[in-house]
């Protein structure tokens, strides 16, 4: 997963608040017409949000019969939070005055 399909996943409102409802029901997870109706969207509206979530890694899913359950992966949200902080690390050694004698 790059960071760039992560933070674009996650910029999209209903996906943001999906993740973070998924991530409350960890670690069991969710059906996709629970988390619909969790968000108060229509079900069919759920699968394609999944989709991208589930391309950015952001969610994994295990069929059991006909219920596929959802679960966040929090994983790449931590590689993502690891890839900003060491960003805004540089940037902030990059702008330091240096230290007079």
């Amino acid at each position: 997963m790059t960071a760039i399909q992560t933070m674009s996943a996650l910029a999209q409102p209903t996906r943001l608040v999906a993740y973070q409802i998924l991530v409350e029901a960890l670690p069991g997870g969710l059906a996709s017409s629970e988390l619909a109706d969790a968000l108060g969207i229509a079900r069919n509206l759920m699968s394609p949000h999944l989709a991208i979530m589930s391309r950015a890694g952001l969610v994994s899913s295990t069929k059991s019969g006909r219920t596929v359950t959802y679960r966040a992966r929090v994983d790449t949200v931590k590689r993502l939070a690891s890839y900003l902080d060491h960003a805004a690390d540089r940037g902030a050694m990059a702008t330091e005055e240096p230290h007079q004698p």
